[in-house]
């Protein structure tokens, strides 16, 4: 690599903050900050973990910005918190379990800095075995995907946000992550109102970054971590509807007839041998009875 490439990195790694969201994700920090080492604006927002997050953190990631959070806020709550503090044009969230180098990274930026219109961009993420991963798509009830990954960039209605670059102030009238989603669908709500305002949306497969699902969060409980990823994942898909329904009847509707729908999958999953399964489907379970109760957060 050239001096003159070095530099043009270095200039672009400083218009973004990249920011990643910590839970019981110590195992994850080393490689994490392997990668962005060569990043001078960097926020980890940890959502209470048990392990040694924040420890691990300060200690490999020494330009990093650590924000203890005083429990879990959930994934979206912890991201706002990270991009209140942010200064640079552009902020990039990271899961801890992506793997993301600095030079994909300064791509991402040039080639958002190209962009004089975009709102959200997003890499091509590939899966552990290699494999490209369908990160995006258009939006709920506009039609089912047709064929493979992008070969070029890509206007979507929804991007994952596992890696997820933001332009600060073009987002700022959308706002970013609705609160009232803990986890799951807070990626989906924020990529459907910047859709709804017309602020696009682009996928740039030429730049590509590894995500290994589900390996962020690591627990002394993985029973538990199931059971709660149900709960979530169930309340989080009726908030959604009834949100864009606009209609909150129709959310306690779906609400009925998702518990029954619950109901029937927990009783499946007691007859089979997958004990990870049964707590993921009585956590659903639990969550919408919760819900049920307390009704729809306003």
């Amino acid at each position: 690599m050239t001096e003159k490439s070095v530099s043009s990195i270095t200039a672009l790694l400083d218009r973004v903050t990249v920011i990643t969201v910590t839970y019981n994700s110590a195992h994850c920090v080393p490689a994490l900050a392997q990668a962005l080492a060569a990043c001078p604006h960097v926020t980890v927002a940890d959502n209470a973990s048990a392990d040694d997050s924040v420890a691990q953190a300060r200690r490999q990631l020494p330009q990093a910005l650590v924000i203890e959070l005083p429990r879990n806020l959930g994934y979206g709550a912890a991201n706002n918190a990270a991009i209140a503090r942010a200064t640079t044009p552009y902020v990039l969230l990271l899961n801890p379990d992506c793997e993301a180098g600095s030079s994909a990274i300064a791509e991402l930026v040039r080639l958002a800095d190209a962009d004089p219109t975009s709102g959200l961009w997003v890499p091509q993420l590939l899966g552990s075995d290699g494999s490209p991963e369908l990160n995006y798509s258009m939006p709920r009830h506009h039609g089912a995907p047709r064929g493979g990954a992008a070969e070029g960039p890509l206007c979507v209605g929804y991007a994952c946000a596992a890696a997820l670059l933001i332009h600060r102030e073009r987002m700022a009238p959308v706002g970013f992550f609705d609160e009232r989603f803990f986890l799951y669908y807070e990626d989906e709500d924020l990529c459907l109102r910047a859709f709804q305002a017309r602020l696009p949306i682009v996928v740039l497969p030429q730049v590509r970054m590894t995500h290994h699902s589900r390996g962020s969060v690591r627990g002394p409980k993985p029973l538990a971590a199931e059971y709660w990823r149900g709960w979530h994942h169930a309340q989080s898909k009726i908030i959604f509807a009834a949100k864009h329904a606009g209609d909150a009847a129709a959310g306690q509707r779906l609400l009925a007839r998702t518990l029954r729908r619950a109901w029937a999958q927990v009783a499946v999953r007691a007859l089979l041998p997958s004990p990870r399964l049964l707590a993921r489907a009585w956590g659903r379970l639990q969550g919408l009875r919760r819900l049920r109760r307390d009704g729809l957060p306003s």
